[in-house]
């Protein structure tokens, strides 16, 4: 079954060595990146002794497995294991996949005492994938699920002190700080929040003091009101210490909470960027969904806005979702073989290989130019708008009337609200909103590094590269952007246009 066969030409991969007869836990894999982990993990490193995923049950789905089975193991993400060796794939699923069902954000994640002993007993490592990735998420939800349930993971490093955690965090908890981002602690560019000898924020008193204004918040509101009200908090908290928006300020305070509660044990944390569809694992293009970057190339693709807010010149810093899984990938097996302490890598491509906002547009313009029929689902005709990224300043010069920002903001929800990762626009108020929201990612004025990451790569050698490459100067971006992305995206991320359908349906297809 697996692409790397264990043998003479793999025995100097270090990373196959290091997981061989392992067992690794993995929260998140009814997400995106979650996925790709779990299906690299089963394909490329044949020695693994066993994946647990932990997966809360639903109504259709009670129980982890057959949740498992039915929404993860027919996902097309399996295609290329499934089509290279079907008996090995379901061997696996049958003796070395084991699925707990648990809620992560429940202590203990909602299993009895005794279960979570043996759980943490029957496990070397633990991957933390889950999130919400809501921008716009109201701040319990967020806090919840991004900062104060990995007291849970610290919870399984104390049953069993030899545990390697690996959070994945984001590149963009670096919040509003300028200048070269390194793989360090970040340090918050609003009010002051103490910090800790050893060098994390001391962010106890700080979590009270949400909790306390979420219960306020819940005091006096009700409904879709509260809601709202908890976005409104969780925005305005994130602004006064320096996040632009609650889903990077809560995966700040998660870091910080991890790095306390694990000071000298194993804890990697691992920063993607944007994570965009795959650059080659398992499949060219494969994406699920529709991510941050995406939303520029719908709105582009559907002629809903021709103005954007970004700087040309800035750095759109995208990653590949393969070299981001094979970033985690590394990143456990180095806290297998080392002595405990706490990492951070950042995966991206900001500094080793950047592509500019303009060059995205163009490169998306010249594709959509010359052969926009080849994406049926993605461009309905060719688009004969321009598209023109444009400072903060003009941008809401150009949208500062009253009636057309309201109109453009129903447009682009439209177009982007039903996916998941783009919910937020479902609450947009104005297109001003969109611009808050996006301004802040395609408008940066840092560059991530990564070079410690890269570092590590030169370290488990030459196979590893190989087998498990994280370099972002393999990328050509004209390929990437033009050939790779914009066809996975039409064809795993975007369902047919439907035709003689009610308007409703239409409107609702299109979304998609």
């Amino acid at each position: 079954m697996a692409m790397h066969k264990e043998g003479a030409g793999v025995s100097s991969s270090k990373v196959l060595e290091q997981l061989r007869g392992k067992h690794v836990l993995v929260t998140g894999t009814t997400g995106f990146l979650g996925k790709v982990v779990l299906e690299k993990l089963m394909r490329a490193v044949p020695g693994i002794g066993g994946i647990h995923l932990l997966i809360r049950g639903n109504k259709r789905h009670p129980d982890a497995r057959s949740r498992f089975l039915d929404e993860i193991a027919t996902s097309s993400v399996f295609d290329r294991l499934r089509e290279e060796s079907p008996e090995a794939f379901e061997a696996f699923l049958e003796e070395r996949l084991h699925c707990v069902t648990g809620e992560v954000t429940q202590p203990g994640f909602g299993l009895e005492p005794k279960a979570v002993q043996e759980l943490a007993g029957s496990i070397d490592a633990v991957i933390n994938s889950a999130a919400s990735v809501n921008f716009r998420e109201e701040l319990d939800k967020a806090l919840s699920i991004n900062t104060v349930c990995l007291e849970n993971i610290a919870e399984l490093a104390r049953q069993n002190p030899s545990l390697a955690v690996v959070q994945v965090s984001t590149c963009y908890v670096n919040g509003m700080n300028s200048g070269q981002i390194t793989e360090s602690v970040i340090k918050p560019a609003g009010e002051e929040i103490p910090r800790s000898p050893a060098g994390y924020y001391e962010i106890e008193e700080l979590v009270r003091l949400l909790h306390d204004s979420i219960a306020d918040v819940r005091s006096r509101y009700t409904g879709k009101e509260l809601e709202r009200k908890l976005v409104d908090l969780g925005i305005r908290e994130a602004n006064r210490y320096g996040w632009s928006d609650t889903y990077t300020f809560t995966k700040w305070l998660g870091e910080q909470l991890l790095m306390k509660a694990l000071e000298g044990r194993a804890l990697t944390i691992v920063r993607p960027s944007i994570i965009e569809s795959a650059l080659e694992e398992p499949a060219p293009g494969w994406i699920e969904g529709v991510k941050v970057a995406d939303a520029i190339i719908l709105a582009y693709a559907r002629e809903k806005v021709t103005v954007f807010p970004g700087k040309r010149s800035g750095i759109i810093d995208v990653i590949p979702v393969d070299l981001v899984a094979n970033a985690i990938i590394l990143a456990v097996a180095e806290a297998l073989g080392e002595p405990p302490r706490t990492r951070v890598y950042q995966c991206c491509s900001g500094s080793s290989n950047p592509v500019s906002l303009g060059e995205f547009i163009d490169h998306l313009m010249a594709e959509a130019k010359t052969n926009y029929a080849t994406y049926e689902r993605l461009f309905y005709r060719q688009p004969v708008k321009p598209f023109v990224a444009v400072n903060r300043a003009l941008f809401d010069a150009l949208v500062g009337g009253a009636r057309i920002p309201l109109a453009l903001a129903r447009r682009t929800m439209r177009m982007l609200g039903q996916d998941r990762e783009l919910k937020v626009l479902r609450n947009l108020d104005t297109t001003r909103s969109l611009a808050t929201i996006f301004g802040f990612y395609t408008a940066p004025d840092y560059i991530f590094r990564n070079d410690d990451l890269l570092a590590l790569a030169s370290r488990v050698g030459e196979v590893d590269k190989v087998l498990f490459p994280v370099d972002a100067r393999q990328i050509d971006w004209a390929v990437y952007l033009r050939k790779i992305h914009l066809a996975g995206l039409n064809r795993y991320a975007l369902r047919a246009k439907k035709t003689n359908r009610p308007r409703s349906s239409q409107v609702r297809e299109q979304a998609a």
